[in-house]
């Protein structure tokens, strides 16, 4: 029998589960059994706890279903455990390093006890300071094992379940289980503060919590807060039960109705049912006050009078009274304090502009309207231009506006409207589209208008850590800037697109939200599926392509530590080893308008070339080192080959999400001399890559099929219900656009 079992339901969390099962796996102490909870066989979640469990006989996921909530899920890991104590462990949270061991030590000394508390940290995704709200809960506490009456103030209903550990055998015997519903916490904190004898409290932090910047579901407006009646309600009738005397029924009285009282206190959360809900609060009030309740003194105790009393409109009115108190302690506006904070006022200019977007905002939405934007404004390209091309085609009644910047509107076809980014159309149509589709994100000051449709499209898939993963690693970070006004742009989005699970999943991490995931490929690389031999020929021709020649397309991706593009490889060296028909294909990432400038040679500059679709099209294979390109490439199944000559620099600077080394596209080259002999000797498109290459694209290739555009534009802007969107390829029967050139050298 292991001594701990650690329960960690996973609903919602795919993204950044590895991190909290990893915590548990890395513990120095390891007498363990880890069992992730997952919402089906087939949820993304039950993907990445498999992968543990092939690898660590420690791990044994179950299975429950979304409907059973976070108490089912936290039932199911219960039944499934064999280990002495039971931990439960929200799969966005991590255990600290040594958590365990600190545990099995502080049992050691205070023998078998029912629940042992400790402490946990609370740590905001983005900026801002860990709290430990345990601390104070479990300072007042003897210092061994103690019977609850010896401490009645700690219930254990101000504690969440994952900030305690409780012996299996006490769960069995007295059969706890989490409540149904919402507010589940409540309810088995105080069953089980009602059912245990004997307790210990451990002074050390073992959980780090990571706060949603959205806050707690639990403090979301909704009929699901009528569910803290039904927690309330189960305890104290448990409590009297049991016959718990009054000198431990009174703190959990007090400490249950404080948190009603929150909650009864902000009719907002309740946008219809607020008088039932005060009307059933003041039931249970009356029906489970205990004997020798005395009720607390200030504005909390006046609350309590008035529910029992049934005052509802004296304690609506003692909020607003509380409300008003407030402002005029801060006694300036936030707006006005802010400005006089920074010692400034906005410019005339740019108030100018603000007066504008707002004078626009008050205007209603255009539900025919839609505004595109790729690459902050470097023109017509990407998801979002693939996107408007099918959507002129299913939805000709949607107006499109792309905005572009200045120097870039001459390069936009003569058929797509276009606005100039800063000029009064600009302001005009993000203030009245219905529709606002991105690769990047709006600008700062956009608003998210209730009724719009926020789209965020991505231009790649994830090597390199994005998002608030960038955070630790300090070149990025700088560059950067604020992580809590990323996360501010992050709260628009509506949709974020995926062309594959790890997309999803890493998206979910780098950038926490309330937006759904759209896994319907990328739009983009739709023309991977669709272009034929003839569109091959023709994007050849116009960049200038040798007949005859094999060409080799060179992608490096940005160096954050570098300040200009540099070619990282001597081309025309290349060139002259590799064979006398290669021509090599440049182009720089779109940080850079240029790489080196026209062609030389055999070297053709085609980083200033509109589309990088094209540029793939006609190349007959791809040497990158880290770009997101070779994951949209794969979906050609042509060659690629990894050109690592300074892959531990790159993973210690940037950050990535996985070893590209363990896991590459094809063959890894970490000198010129090998990406060379690759070529020379036709390996790069030998037996070995294509094996490579088949797991890669079996990987990364997931949703990517022809159909990405079509999905967006019916689900977002026609409105099409998830059941009515084509389903995804089977990567099998797929055919890619034709190569130009056969690469296999006898």
């Amino acid at each position: 029998m292991p001594r701990f079992s650690i329960i960690v339901p996973s609903h919602g969390v795919a993204g950044r589960l590895s991190q909290a099962l990893d915590s548990v796996l890395a513990q120095s102490f390891g007498d363990l059994e880890l069992i992730p909870v997952c919402d089906g066989p087939d949820s993304p979640a039950a993907g990445v706890a498999a992968g543990y469990a092939e690898r660590d006989s420690r791990v044994a996921p179950v299975h429950s279903p979304p409907s059973a909530g976070l108490g089912g899920a936290r039932n199911t890991g219960t039944r499934a455990a064999t280990g002495a104590y039971l931990l439960f462990l929200d799969g966005d949270d991590v255990l600290m390093p040594g958590a365990l061991a600190a545990l099995d030590a502080r049992l050691a000394r205070t023998g078998d006890v029912d629940v042992l508390y400790f402490e946990h940290e609370r740590t905001p995704w983005w900026e801002g300071d860990p709290g430990n709200p345990a601390a104070p809960i479990l300072a007042r506490t003897p210092d061994g094992a103690f019977s609850p009456d010896q401490a009645p103030l700690l219930t254990g209903v101000r504690l969440p379940a994952w900030s305690a550990a409780y012996r299996r055998s006490f769960v069995v015997e007295h059969r706890l289980d989490f409540p149904d519903g919402h507010f589940t916490d409540i309810g088995w904190g105080g069953l089980t503060s009602v059912a245990a004898d004997r307790l210990a409290v451990l002074r050390s932090v073992l959980v780090r919590h990571r706060l949603r910047r959205q806050g707690s579901r639990l403090n979301l407006p909704g009929v699901h807060q009528h569910d803290l009646l039904d927690q309330v309600d189960l305890v104290l009738t448990r409590a009297a039960e049991q016959g718990l005397p009054g000198e431990r029924t009174r703190p959990l009285f007090e400490q249950l109705f404080a948190t009603v009282l929150k909650t009864a206190s902000r009719p907002e959360l309740l946008p219809s049912g607020h008088r039932a809900f005060f009307r059933r609060a003041r039931h249970l009030h009356r029906r489970h006050r205990p004997a020798g309740f005395r009720v607390p003194g200030g504005s909390l105790g006046v609350q309590h009078r008035l529910l029992t009393a049934g005052a509802y409109t004296a304690f609506r009115a003692l909020r607003a009274a509380n409300r008003s108190a407030a402002k005029a302690v801060m006694g300036v506006p936030p707006a006005r304090a802010k400005s006089r904070a920074r010692g400034r006022f906005p410019r005339p200019r740019m108030l100018r502009t603000r007066l504008l977007y707002r004078g626009h905002l008050r205007r209603p939405i255009d539900p025919n309207l839609a505004v595109y934007c790729a690459y902050w404004g470097r023109g017509y390209a990407c998801n979002p231009a693939a996107i408007h091309a099918k959507a002129r085609e299913l939805a000709p009644h949607i107006r499109s506006v792309f905005l572009v910047e200045p120097d870039q509107a001459h390069t936009m076809p003569d058929d797509v409207d276009y606005a100039v980014i800063g000029s009064r159309r600009y302001w005009e149509v993000l203030a009245r589209a219905k529709y606002l589709i991105n690769n990047a994100n709006f600008a700062e000051g956009v608003v998210k208008r209730p009724g719009s449709v926020h789209v965020q499209t991505q231009h790649g898939t994830p090597l390199k850590k994005m998002g608030v993963d960038q955070s630790t690693y300090p070149v990025v970070a700088a560059q950067t800037g604020s992580f809590a006004k990323l996360l501010g742009r992050v709260d628009r989005w509506d949709f974020n697109l995926s062309s594959n699970r790890h997309s999803t999943q890493m998206w979910e991490r780098a950038f926490p939200g309330s937006y759904e995931a759209l896994e319907y490929g990328y739009p983009r690389n739709d023309v991977y599926c669709t272009a034929t031999a003839h569109d091959v020929a023709r994007v050849r021709r116009e960049l200038g392509v040798p007949e005859g020649s094999t060409a080799v397309l060179y992608a490096p991706t940005h160096r954050d530590h570098h300040t200009g593009f540099e070619t990282g490889l001597d081309l025309e060296a290349f060139c002259e080893a590799a064979g006398e028909d290669v021509v090599v294909l440049l182009r720089a990432h779109y940080f850079y308008d240029r790489g080196r400038g026209g062609s030389d040679g055999r070297i053709i500059d085609v980083t200033a070339h509109r589309s990088s679709e094209d540029v793939c099209l006609a190349a007959d294979a791809l040497v990158t080192d880290y770009s997101s390109i070779m994951f949209d490439y794969a979906n050609l199944d042509r060659p690629i080959v990894v050109y690592a000559d300074d892959w531990e620099v790159y993973r210690e600077t940037r950050g990535v999400y996985f070893d590209l080394m363990e896991a590459p596209p094809g063959p890894v080259a970490r000198t010129p001399e090998e990406l060379a002999r690759v070529f020379r000797d036709g390996s790069y498109a030998g037996p070995g890559s294509k094996a490579l290459r088949a797991a890669f694209r079996e990987r990364f290739c997931q949703f990517d099929d022809g159909l990405a555009a079509e999905r967006v534009v019916r689900r977002v802007l026609l409105g099409q219900p998830p059941e009515a969107i084509p389903p995804v390829i089977p990567l099998a029967e797929r055919i890619p656009a034709p190569a130009a050139a056969t690469l296999v050298r006898s």
